[in-house]
């Protein structure tokens, strides 16, 4: 994907213009600050939520095309939303099968490449106190660390993930000792990347070319590490917003509690794009071997176990109700984002893309076609199934879904790995 600025003021940004001389100055909402490419409205946010395990197809994609569908059982807990959201299927990346492709959910055709949540990010994340945030629920404390991700560099780096809600909310609302604390560790480790930098690069003087090469991509993730940290110290010092939110006494971080920690992720996810300290969310739902319980009964297998159901009626029914249980986490998300107004009456939802999906088509085949797809706010007509003919020739591909959704975020984008087209003759 190509992205452009867009802004009208070329080299002055609404931050740089807030921190110019020697004061700082609060300004209004200014028209030339907020001028896009079209004179469509523009979303300002973006989330991205992804299930590991995949969705139930027959239970997520509605058998009717149009609007006049009738609501699958998965989807049922946001039906009050149905204006508010588009179910699509037929789409997907033309990527491998597999596990070990899930990764092309916000990648593309190829797995663990630049993944679409980053290039927002880098486009439009600098205006916030974090470029970009990336939560997990459902991982193990082991598992979090063998390379699962949902996010990816330029480079392909996977980025680390938050899985504790407190370390979340300490992110958001730090106090001033806690901001003193990350000031003296960015500053140390800055400069400690500062040496490691000068000492690679006279290495890289004595290397053959492939090494050279190598220990350029090395360069480049470590450039990305420091853009990120200067980002940090920028930002170290402006106001830290406050909330009287109360987070449980305990983090609800083992597996079989992932539903609990979903919906409080789903709490923090609202403030931090509310208090606009991020613009750039994704969400992995991660599915191991957890048992889950509902109304006091535990269900008849563990979740990883239950994807590979081989058509079994029990075993699918199980597996709906967990994914269904994710809907509803969902759905008291949408609520939050629709109940909360911006100054001009517009709300949080409208301003923000959610796109709700997988790198899953079928977990029990282990089949990566025709993912389960979901988008809602952002400003778009909702309200219809959208389903696409992937045998034609031209059939749209998710990746032009993704380059509308990036367009409806002020990017001037035509190409997303193997996609160059959009889908805004279908969505708009």
């Amino acid at each position: 994907m190509r992205a452009k600025p867009t802004s009208s003021l070329p080299g002055v940004s609404r931050r740089h213009f807030l921190r110019a001389g020697a004061a700082t100055l609060a300004l209004p909402a200014l028209e030339a600050f907020s001028a896009t490419v079209d004179s469509k409205p523009q979303a300002k946010n973006f989330v991205a939520i992804g299930t590991y395990l995949g969705w139930h197809q027959n239970a997520f994609i509605p058998k009717q095309t149009g609007r006049n569908y009738e609501m699958p059982d998965t989807l049922s807990p946001i039906s009050s939303f149905r204006d508010e959201f588009t179910v699509f299927s037929g789409l997907d990346h033309r990527a491998p099968n597999g596990h070990g492709a899930w990764s092309n959910f916000l990648c593309g055709q190829s797995p663990k490449s630049y993944s679409l949540d980053q290039m927002i990010a880098n486009s439009i994340g600098a205006k916030s106190r974090f470029p970009s945030i990336q939560l997990t629920a459902g991982a193990g404390e082991s598992d979090n660390k063998k390379g699962n991700a949902i996010s990816f560099t330029r480079r392909g780096v996977a980025l680390p993930m938050v899985q504790r809600p407190s370390v979340f909310y300490e992110r958001l609302f730090m106090s001033k000792a806690d901001r003193a604390r990350t000031e003296y560790m960015l500053r140390s480790n800055r400069s400690s990347l500062d040496l490691v930098l000068e000492d690679t690069q006279r290495l890289q003087k004595s290397l053959p070319a492939r090494d050279r090469d190598k220990l350029e991509e090395y360069f480049e993730s470590l450039r990305a590490v420091e853009k990120r940290m200067g980002h940090q110290l920028d930002t170290i010092n402006d106001p830290v917003p406050r909330s009287d939110y109360k987070l449980p006494s305990y983090d609800p971080i083992t597996p079989n509690l992932q539903i609990e920690a979903e919906q409080i992720m789903y709490d923090l996810m609202v403030l931090a794009l509310e208090t606009e300290s991020t613009q750039v969310i994704s969400f992995f739902l991660h599915g191991l071997g957890q048992v889950f319980s509902f109304d006091g009964k535990a269900l008849g297998s563990g979740y990883h176990g239950l994807s590979h159901h081989g058509n079994n009626p029990s075993m699918i029914r199980d597996l709906v109700a967990i994914e269904t249980a994710h809907i509803h986490c969902l759905a008291g998300f949408l609520t939050q984002l629709k109940e909360r107004k911006n100054p001009e009456g517009k709300s949080l939802l409208d301003n923000t893309v959610v796109l709700l999906g997988t790198g899953m088509g079928d977990a029990s085949r282990h089949s990566n076609a025709n993912l389960p797809t979901l988008v809602a706010g952002g400003g778009f007509k909702h309200g219809s199934h959208i389903a696409v003919d992937s045998s034609k020739n031209d059939a749209p591909l998710l990746g032009d879904l993704y380059i509308t959704l990036a367009q409806r975020l002020g990017l001037e984008v035509d190409s997303f790995s193997n996609a160059s087209r959009n889908m805004n003759q279908l969505f708009s």
